[in-house]
C-alpha cells in the first residue's frame, strides 16, 4: 500500500485479513462528546450546523493545555520495554512533546505475544505472506469482494446518501470508490480492531525492525492528544497501530483526519460521516478524478501482441489502433489522449483490465495490486455492475512463494533482471520473464504460472 509518510504500508498477517473479512457490518452510531482536558470529560454531543455539514481540519482544543500525571511508569512486565519507554520519553519530551500527553500514551504499555514472545517469530514474517500477494488473486477476491459487502455496500451507499453527497462536493471522490475502500478496511467500520495504538506501536517499537517509524507513530498519537482531536482512550487500532473505520496510521491522521460536523473533532473510530470524510480527503489528495475510471475490463483481437501489457501507460487513441475493446460492448467513454496500462493480473487467459489513475490511487491505501482490484469491483458491484466478466484461469498452476523465487534468481541468472528474490511476482519479475518469452517466441504476457517457470529451468539446464 503505500507511500510513505502519509500512508505507511501496514503489513498484514493472513489471520487478521480473515477476521476482518468475517466481521457483519456495523449500524451508525452517534457521535461521542468533544474531548476535553485530559484523559476524560467533555461537552455533550455534537450537532451539525444548521446551514449543513461543512467537512474540513479539526480544530481540537487550541489553547488548552492537557494536564495530568507525568510519572512514574508502572513496570510493564517486560525489561526491554521498560528500557525503551524511559528512554524513548526523554526524547519525546525533548521534541516538545507534552510530558502529561508523554506519560498518558506510554503508561500501561505491555508486551503482547504477537510481537515480542519468544514463540513468534516476527522477523520471518514479510510482505509476501500477505493475503494480497500469497493467494491466487480469484482466492482474494472470493473472500474480499463479497455478495454481502456488495449488499451492505450498496445500503450504506442509500443509509449515507447526503453525506456522499457533501464528500462527492467537497472532495470530488466517488462515493462509491469511497464505499468499498471502507468495506475493505473495516467490513463498513464493524471491524476497527480491538487494540490500544499506542501499546501496538511501543511493542512494535520495542520488537525493533521498524523503531523508527513506530516512534514517529507514536509522536503522532502523542500530538492527536495534545491538540484535542481525540481523546487518550479512543486511540483504540488494529494490530499494527492503524486506527479507526478507514484505517488511518497516526501520522495520516494527522494529514488527513477531517471533521465532517464541524465540532472542531475528527472521530474516525465512532463516527463513519468523519471517518468516511476523512477517507475521502485522502484519496482526493492522492489525486483521485472524479468521473473517470479506475479501470476498464477489455477483450483484444486474435493474435494480440502480449508483450503491451508492460507496465507502461499508452494514450487511449493507441489502445483502440490495437484493437482492445470494452468486454461489455459499447464506447469506452474516455478520450483518446487519457492514458492508461494494459494488465493481465492471470495472464492472456484471463480478465484483461485498462487501468487508469485512480487505480494507482487505491494502492495508496495498500500498495497491492488485487487490494486496489476488490476496491474498484466493489465500488463497480456495489452500483450493481459485477466484474470480471471473463473466467479466471484456474485451472494454470500459480507458483508458490518459493517457487516464485525460484524464477526470480534462474531470470537473474540467464541474464534477465528480475530484481530482488523476494517471491512477489511483481512488475520487475513480469518484465523480466515477458522478455525471455519473448527471445523464445512464446507467448509474452509476463505470468508466474507453473508452465511459464518449468520454460525458464528448462532454458536454464
Amino acid at each position: 500500500m503505500t507511500r510513505l509518510p502519509s500512508k505507511p504500508q501496514r503489513w498484514v498477517y493472513a489471520a487478521a485479513l480473515i477476521a476482518l473479512i468475517g466481521a457483519c457490518a456495523a449500524t451508525p452510531q452517534t457521535k461521542p462528546a468533544t474531548p476535553g482536558n485530559g484523559a476524560s470529560g467533555g461537552s455533550g454531543p455534537s450537532t451539525p450546523p444548521a446551514s449543513g455539514p461543512t467537512p474540513g481540519d479539526p480544530v481540537g482544543t487550541p489553547d488548552v493545555a492537557f494536564s495530568g500525571a507525568t510519572g512514574p511508569f508502572t513496570p510493564s512486565g517486560n525489561r526491554d520495554m521498560d528500557i525503551w519507554r524511559e528512554d524513548f520519553a526523554d526524547r519525546a519530551k525533548a521534541q516538545g512533546r507534552n510530558p502529561a500527553v508523554v506519560y498518558a500514551i506510554l503508561e500501561g504499555i505491555s508486551p503482547l505475544e504477537l510481537y515480542l514472545s519468544e514463540d513468534v517469530n516476527v522477523a520471518s514474517t514479510g510482505i509476501a505472506d500477505q493475503a494480497e500477494f500469497a493467494k491466487a488473486i480469484w482466492d482474494y477476491l472470493r473472500t474480499a469482494v463479497t455478495e454481502s459487502r456488495l449488499q451492505t455496500g450498496a445500503q450504506k451507499l442509500a443509509e449515507y446518501d447526503e453525506v456522499f453527497d457533501v464528500l462527492e462536493e467537497t472532495y470530488g471522490v466517488d462515493r462509491a470508490a469511497i464505499s468499498a475502500i471502507w468495506a475493505m478496511e473495516t467490513n463498513f467500520g464493524s471491524y476497527i480492531g480491538n487494540y490500544d495504538a499506542a501499546n501496538t506501536l511501543s511493542n512494535m517499537a520495542v520488537e525493533g525492525r521498524r523503531r523508527s517509524f513506530a516512534e514517529g507513530q507514536l509522536l503522532a498519537l502523542m500530538k492527536i492528544v495534545e491538540n484535542g482531536f481525540a481523546r487518550r482512550e479512543q486511540l483504540g487500532s488494529g494490530w499494527a497501530g492503524a486506527m479507526g473505520q478507514t484505517q488511518f496510521m497516526p501520522s495520516t491522521y494527522l494529514s488527513h483526519a477531517q471533521d465532517y460536523d464541524g465540532d472542531g473533532i475528527a472521530d474516525v473510530w465512532s463516527y463513519a460521516p468523519d471517518a468516511l470524510a476523512s477517507a475521502a480527503h485522502y484519496l482526493a489528495a492522492s489525486g483521485y478524478q472524479l468521473g473517470e475510471p479506475w479501470g476498464i475490463e477489455v477483450l483484444a483481437p486474435s493474435g494480440f501482441d502480449w508483450a503491451y501489457a508492460d507496465g507502461n501507460d499508452r494514450r487511449m487513441s493507441t489502445w483502440r489502433s490495437l484493437g482492445l475493446s470494452p468486454i461489455r460492448g459499447g464506447a469506452f467513454g474516455v478520450d483518446d489522449g487519457e492514458y492508461a496500462e494494459l494488465w493481465l493480473p492471470a495472464g492472456a487467459t484471463g480478465p484483461k483490465y485498462l487501468l487508469f489513475r485512480n487505480f494507482d490511487v487505491f494502492k495508496t491505501y495498500n500498495n497491492a495490486n488485487s487490494y486496489a482490484l476488490a476496491v474498484g469491483l466493489l465500488a463497480d458491484g456495489i452500483r450493481g455492475q459485477r466484474g470480471p466478466v471473463a473466467v479466471w484461469p484456474t485451472d494454470i498452476p500459480r507458483l508458490s512463494t518459493q517457487e516464485v523465487m525460484t524464477l526470480q534468481q534462474t531470470l537473474n541468472e540467464l541474464g534477465y533482471s528480475a530484481g530482488p528474490v523476494d517471491g512477489i511476482a511483481g512488475s520487475g519479475t513480469r518484465k523480466a520473464l515477458q522478455n525471455f518469452q519473448k527471445d523464445r517466441g512464446m507467448v509474452a504476457d509476463g505470468y508466474a504460472s507453473r508452465p511459464a517457470l518449468d520454460a525458464v529451468l528448462a532454458a536454464a539446464s
